[in-house]
């Protein structure tokens, strides 16, 4: 297990700020933020290249805060290309082993077992130069998982490839992680956490803002910065009101014009609701259900999406609706289509 213990780190104006996280031996942590947030920072911090101020670096339960790179056995990845020019392949990926006054006899069969694993022992011969972009991003796992680290750190590893590179890419660091390898992938792409990730968190600034598993973050995020920053379209700002009845969490959530039943243990109070576009059912008829809210409205915009077709209806305010493209043509839905929109009051997410 890799355990950050308070980490605090300053260059110029910007700070880390009491930074804690444990990542399990062999989970796939995804460490999500913007350009500037920290993200690489703390990637240099954990494989030693940076002199912490203040905090400490555990592997499994190893305090390696002072150790030197050579002593951490961590793997650093960098979204550039790191490889050795005037080497082959196959010199690239036997250098780590080299250093140790390994066999050539081990040397060899140890490269030839990483570059089978990765898909690349027809390549060990070739000059980097010749490599492709996906090819030479598996030769640069391939050097860095052939001393066996504690713990992958993977710095925005999929941000220069194409679509089927990164197809390629995402299948090959799944099958790295089911071998046991434990993965810290820094990112600026939501989805790689939602496709890759077992455990995941949000850096802003410096700062953890939540942690968790993937689909715990995004269906209750903390912030409308971790809502807007993880796609979700559904945001609204306004009041929480006490609702009449038996039932003492349901509450009315008032913006826009709007009263949107929703049930919590908030109080009442100014604030914020997120509605999952996957929680939003869509009928061109009113629907006599058990679903607390039901509004209608006009379509505005039909968009593809990357879960199937996104639908902009306006009810007062814009709400966005994802349905399949069979239940698109189903329902012949058009910009202009009168519909009704429907959801569970226990679906939508009040934030302060």
């Amino acid at each position: 297990m890799l355990e950050l213990d308070n980490i605090q780190y300053k260059v110029e104006d910007f700070s880390l700020i009491n930074i804690s996280l444990k990542i399990e031996t062999g989970s796939y942590f995804v460490l999500v933020g913007a350009s500037g947030s920290g993200k690489t920072m703390l990637l240099e911090i954990i494989a030693g290249l940076c002199n912490l101020s203040e905090g400490k670096v555990f592997i499994r339960g190893k305090d390696i805060t002072k150790f030197p790179i050579q002593k951490r056995n961590i793997g650093l990845v960098y979204q550039t290309r790191s490889l050795f020019p005037h080497m082959s392949v196959f010199d690239n990926i036997a250098y780590p082993l080299r250093s140790k006054k390994i066999s050539k006899t081990e040397i060899q069969k140890e490269v030839l077992t990483i570059s089978e694993d990765l898909g690349i022992s027809n390549l060990l011969q070739r000059k980097i130069q010749t490599l492709s972009g996906g090819e030479a991003q598996r030769v640069t796992l391939a050097r860095t998982l052939i001393f066996k680290p504690d713990i992958l750190l993977l710095d925005e590893p999929l941000s220069f490839l194409d679509v089927q590179l990164r197809k390629g890419m995402m299948q090959l660091l799944k099958k790295i992680n089911s071998n046991g390898q434990t993965i810290l992938h820094v990112t600026h792409d939501y989805t790689e956490a939602l496709q890759l990730g077992t455990q995941m968190a949000v850096i802003e600034k410096g700062l953890i803002l939540q942690t968790g598993t993937p689909s715990e973050v995004f269906m209750n995020p903390r912030s409308q910065f971790i809502a807007e920053f993880s796609g979700q379209k559904n945001f609204y700002k306004g009041i929480l009101e006490a609702a009449s009845g038996k039932d003492i969490q349901l509450r009315i959530f008032k913006t826009a014009g709007l009263e949107i039943q929703i049930l919590t243990e908030e109080t009442e109070s100014a604030g914020n609701i997120l509605i999952p576009e996957e929680s939003i059912s869509i009928s061109v008829a009113p629907v006599d259900s058990s679903l607390r809210n039901t509004f209608n409205g006009k379509v505005k915009h039909i968009l593809n999406a990357p879960l199937g077709v996104e639908v902009i209806v306006n009810i007062g305010v814009e709400i966005a609706v994802i349905v399949s493209s069979s239940s698109l043509e189903k329902l012949e839905l058009r910009e202009g289509s009168e519909v009704f929109i429907s959801f569970k009051a226990s679906a939508v997410r009040f934030i302060r």
